[in-house]
């Protein structure tokens, strides 16, 4: 399951009952080593060639996930395709869940959850999300 971020919740209620304007953004995926919460406070994997992947570009408008119906449950969209990191070219240490950041670096966190397994990557290692892998679901 993931969870909306503080700053996310904010933008959209202040969207649905203030008219407050909120462009929905570019969408990057961000790995930690332990969880980010929803105040965004968790520690990001860095160094050792690692970056965010943009998995959704605002500015073009590819999509790269398919809504579907959750039976009795509501809605969760996933990945079309498969989401490759660079290769580690040092330890990322252990990675236990994932954040949905609006930038390539800083930003705002939008969403976040734990991995259904966490994986250690070391020098060498190249972390994936086949297609279909990255579920994520409001309830």
């Amino acid at each position: 399951m993931s969870a909306l971020a503080n700053y996310l919740e904010a933008a959209l209620l202040n969207l649905i009952f203030n008219k407050d304007a909120f462009t929905g953004p570019s969408v990057y995926l961000a790995l930690y080593t332990d969880d980010p919460t929803d105040a965004d406070i968790g520690t990001e994997v860095s160094g050792g060639s690692y970056a965010r992947v943009l998995i959704y570009d605002n500015a073009s408008g590819s999509p790269d996930f398919t809504l579907a119906a959750i039976d009795g449950i509501g809605y969760k969209v996933e990945n079309d395709d498969d989401v490759t990191f660079p290769t580690a070219t040092a330890s990322w240490g252990t990675v236990t869940h994932f954040g949905l950041r609006d930038a390539a670096s800083a930003g705002n966190l939008l969403m976040h959850g734990a991995l259904n397994h966490s994986k250690t990557v070391g020098n060498g290692d190249v972390f994936k999300a086949t297609a279909g892998l990255l579920v994520l679901r409001l309830e």
